[in-house]
């Protein structure tokens, strides 16, 4: 298969897995079945506890175990609070499709040592589930965003979204998924470059079209550059 055919796949024959049945999973599942997709959504128990959830707030997505989420999706959705990321089971994600919503709160998350170690939060999850082809999107636009700010394409307020990944294949997978969610995709390169979007940043904290967001991505390659250039 092509990078161009995993860009241009077609929703109603691509099946999403969502661990995590919060507001950001929940948000991501509503906006995927209004683009068309088949939905799976799993928290750490019984689907039969989430059911009712699902049901109420992404009618239409299905509650399934988490191991049935990783095995029958095409592109599985981290959408659990950070500090969790080493419940994630590497045996399931090897090999999978992985993207990475997931944001770092202290007041949520505690205190993460290893986080400080870690070039960016993806890579610090990457470390866990080695064997995941990990990307990162989403993390930067709202829950109730996703609803509110979504455009068909070509429309002149369109927002656009950054995504980042080490893996080709994956990164056009989740181009794509941006678009058909009604945002305009940015390749922002290597997983590392997802820093650029992470809370704290004018990434995070604004709304950009096309142009903006890659002015905003240039912006942060030139300061991270000029850290790295010895005093003269």
């Amino acid at each position: 298969m092509s990078i161009q055919t995993f860009r241009r796949h077609d929703p109603a024959t691509t099946t999403i897995g969502i661990l995590g049945a919060g507001k950001v999973g929940t948000g991501v599942a509503r906006q995927a079945l209004q683009a068309g997709y088949r939905v799976l959504v799993a928290a750490s128990g019984d689907p039969k506890d989430i059911s009712l959830i699902i049901s109420v707030m992404a009618p239409g997505a299905i509650a399934v175990t988490a191991e049935d989420a990783m095995s029958d999706a095409d592109l599985v959705v981290l959408s659990v609070p950070l500090h969790k990321f080493r419940t994630l089971d590497p045996a399931g994600l090897a090999g999978k499709h992985v993207l990475d919503t997931m944001n770092y709160w202290r007041d949520t998350n505690g205190d993460m040592p290893e986080l400080e170690d870690a070039p960016s939060s993806s890579e610090m999850v990457h470390s866990h589930v080695p064997g995941a082809r990990l990307a990162k999107s989403l993390n930067h636009i709202g829950y109730h965003e996703l609803e509110l700010d979504a455009r068909p394409a070509g429309a002149a307020d369109r927002r656009a979204l950054a995504v980042t990944s080490d893996d080709d294949e994956t990164r056009a997978l989740v181009l794509g998924f941006v678009e058909h969610l009604g945002f305009d995709a940015v390749d922002a390169g290597s997983l590392a470059k997802g820093a650029a979007f992470e809370p704290g940043t004018p990434i995070f904290t604004g709304s950009y079209d096309e142009p903006g967001l890659q002015a905003e991505l240039r912006v942060h390659a030139a300061g991270e550059e000029l850290e790295l250039t010895p005093a003269q």
